[in-house]
């Protein structure tokens, strides 16, 4: 929807902006500026809005970018528990191994007891069957009988006892062997299958961190992908913008010959209103020069153009400057714009007086921009405070803070400021004059212009 706004916009100045060339004219000066301003501000509204997504785009970017940074230092984290692990697994391995070739040693040994225990089981097979065969204990007590002397009988019970000895130390170390041969064989396997737990465990551990690191590899590509997308999207946005920018200067260009061809309208307009009003001022002259003569008034001297001056009224108020009404309070068109008009303009050429339009105190006599050679005063009428302005005079001949009375000329007519020809730009507040001009009223309101 975005695009087709875009090229519609474009079109349709296309088409204004051929239209003026090829024609040179508007049908309403003031409406196809309005227009043309319109379709400005929709492309700056269009840049506004196209610039916040660029500008989130932006921050996409860089929170992605900070993903992908996240995901490397994870990617690395994992690397390095994947090598400690299979560090541990060769560790754990080797520990094996080195169990393995301990129980193939103890399986040796194992054999040697296994051999000595049944070395042992067949001599005390053999014990047990000849004390069998002899009556056990009793073939001891015939040996004992059987002496010769005491001597010989003391001899008897020592052998006696060095058999029976021998017999109770082949059965406890057939005991003591047993038992470490089970105690090593239990000892071994319990090693060797804790080491096998700890392996599986740790190859285990290495399939989660495998798996793992796959997935932060996965996610990494996504990140890319959509990184890449961003990026084309954002220049996509950009393009955009600079295509809008380049309409916005093209639209722009087309205001500023449209209000320099409007503003030479005026010119001429205004160049025949003064043509126009010097002619009136002309013919007016001609006719006191005439009734002058006519009535005998200069006789025997030649005429002269008598200067200009506004009769002063009766009353409170009084006209500031002869001359005829140009531009009247209100609104009004000027330079092919609407406008509000806060004065009254009194044109007149010649040497033209300006008078105190009521007894008052000048507030402020000087030069500006716009006003050109401008002189304010302040007047206190029936406890009423009113402010009057007389601007664009060739120059002024009070000063701040002087009383001059109703009538009392304070300077002379003229071009000064932001004006187009001689004339007096008049205005009268209601209260003190103030920049908005929001006290303003018609001078008609007070004076019989």
């Amino acid at each position: 929807m975005k695009r087709k706004t875009l090229v519609t916009l474009s079109i349709a100045t296309t088409l204004t902006i051929g239209s003026f060339q090829s024609t040179g004219i508007v049908a309403s000066a003031h409406t196809s500026i309005s227009e043309l301003k319109e379709k400005q501000d929709q492309v700056e509204g269009q840049k506004a809005e196209i610039n916040q997504e660029i500008d989130q785009k932006t921050t996409e970017i860089n929170d992605n970018i900070s993903r992908q940074e996240k995901i490397k230092e994870e990617i690395a984290a994992l690397d390095t528990k994947i090598r400690d692990t299979e560090e541990n697994i060769k560790e754990k391995t080797a520990e094996i191994e080195k169990t393995n070739e301990e129980i193939e040693k103890l399986k040796e040994e194992i054999k040697v007891l296994e051999n000595k225990i049944a070395e042992r089981n067949e001599l005390l097979k053999e014990r047990a069957r000849s004390m069998q065969e002899k009556g056990g204990s009793a073939s001891y007590m015939d040996v004992l009988l059987g002496a010769e002397s005491f001597g010989d009988f003391i001899n008897r019970i020592t052998a006696v006892n060095a058999i029976v000895s021998a017999d109770k130390k082949i059965i406890d170390e057939q005991k003591a062997d047993q038992e470490e041969l089970e105690k090593k064989q239990a000892e071994v396997e319990a090693k060797l299958a804790e080491l096998e737990d700890d392996k599986a465990n740790l190859v285990s551990l290495k399939q989660d961190l495998d798996s793992q690191k796959g997935q932060k590899n996965e996610l990494f590509k996504e990140l890319e992908a959509e990184q890449d997308k961003l990026k084309k999207e954002k220049t996509d946005l950009v393009a955009e913008v600079n295509e809008l920018s380049k309409l916005e200067a093209q639209i722009g260009g087309q205001i500023e010959a449209e209000q320099a061809r409007l503003a030479e309208l005026a010119r001429q307009k205004e160049i025949e209103r003064q043509k126009k009003i010097e002619a009136q001022r002309k013919a007016e002259a001609e006719r006191l020069a005439a009734q002058q003569a006519a009535n005998g008034s200069n006789s025997g001297s030649t005429a002269s153009t008598p200067e200009p001056t506004a009769a002063v009224s009766e009353g409170r108020w009084t006209r500031p400057a002869s001359g005829y009404i140009t531009t009247e309070y209100g609104y009004d068109i000027l330079n092919g714009q609407s406008r509000f008009h806060y004065g009254m303009d009194i044109a007149a050429g010649g040497n033209v007086p300006i008078v105190a339009a009521a007894d008052g105190y000048v507030i402020k006599s000087h030069k500006s921009t716009s006003y050109g050679n401008v002189v304010y005063m302040t007047h206190s009428i029936n406890g009423q405070t009113f402010t009057t302005v007389y601007a664009h005079m060739s120059g002024s001949i009070v000063s701040s803070g002087q009383f001059v009375e109703k009538g009392q000329r304070i300077g002379t007519m003229g071009n000064t400021g932001y004006s187009f020809g001689q004339h007096l730009h008049f205005e009268l507040h209601e209260g003190p004059w103030n920049a908005s001009k929001s006290n303003s009223v018609n001078p008609r309101k007070y004076i019989n212009m």
